[in-house]
């Protein structure tokens, strides 16, 4: 069966996976990570995309951003991404070839149910793993500038649910901090992993209809009927 071809809507949240070829090391070193967020930080403002939560893990990458604009600008990040940090490990490895598997993952979330889950599920990645305690003692994710513990925090983008968690900013900081710290159901990592997965929506029934109705073709995986339930 031909594999569909990704959903990319632009002023949509995208939670975006990209893993090493083979599953191999992307970031073996502190100046890895910071090389590769230095460049998110900078090619984000050239292709007009907001980025709202990251983690870099030793052989992948999680992202949730938005092409603003226009659709191909998420695209155009994702491949300077993966253009810079493969020529920066050829270079200091004195090898050639690629470094990431062909074609990363995506999937369209609905901002006002799912944005917030989908950062709390990309910023404890490394928990989930049980690499860190929590998520405030991985230093390469968003967390920690999104809750204002980082000096260089003024760079992530703001939906509108964000500021919908507080009056102040300290309020929401302290609202998000909680929010991370909950426990998060079964059925919530299913469906977003599941989402990811086949590159579908992470979203309620409502949002999947109005996906497709904007992109002109069916998007979920109806084979055991609609999602039971709506949230």
């Amino acid at each position: 069966m031909p594999r569909m071809g990704r959903v990319v809507l632009p002023n949509y949240p995208h939670h975006i996976v990209q893993r090493g070829h083979n599953r191999q090391v992307v970031f073996a070193a502190p100046e890895d990570y910071q090389r590769y967020i230095g460049d998110l930080r900078e090619l984000k403002e050239a292709f007009g995309v907001k980025v709202y939560a990251y983690c870099l893990m030793t052989n992948h990458i999680h992202l949730l951003v938005t092409p603003t604009e226009s659709a191909a600008g998420l695209g155009q990040l994702m491949k300077a991404l993966a253009a810079r940090a493969t020529r920066y490990r050829n270079r200091i490895e004195g090898r050639t070839g690629t470094l990431w598997e062909g074609r990363y993952k995506s999937s369209v979330v609905q901002s006002e149910r799912y944005l917030l889950a989908c950062c709390r599920y990309i910023e404890l990645n490394p928990v989930r793993a049980d690499i860190v305690a929590s998520a405030a003692d991985y230093p390469w994710s968003s967390y920690n500038a999104r809750v204002g513990c980082s000096p260089d925090n003024d760079w992530l983008d703001i939906d509108d649910c964000f500021d919908m968690l507080g009056d102040t900013k300290q309020d929401r900081q302290e609202s998000y901090k909680s929010f991370v710290n909950q426990a998060v159901s079964s059925d919530e990592l299913k469906t977003i992993r599941l989402a990811l997965q086949r590159g579908q929506l992470t979203g309620t029934t409502r949002f999947i209809d109005e996906v497709e109705r904007i992109a002109g073709i069916r998007i979920a995986y109806r084979g055991q009927g609609r999602p039971r339930h709506d949230r």
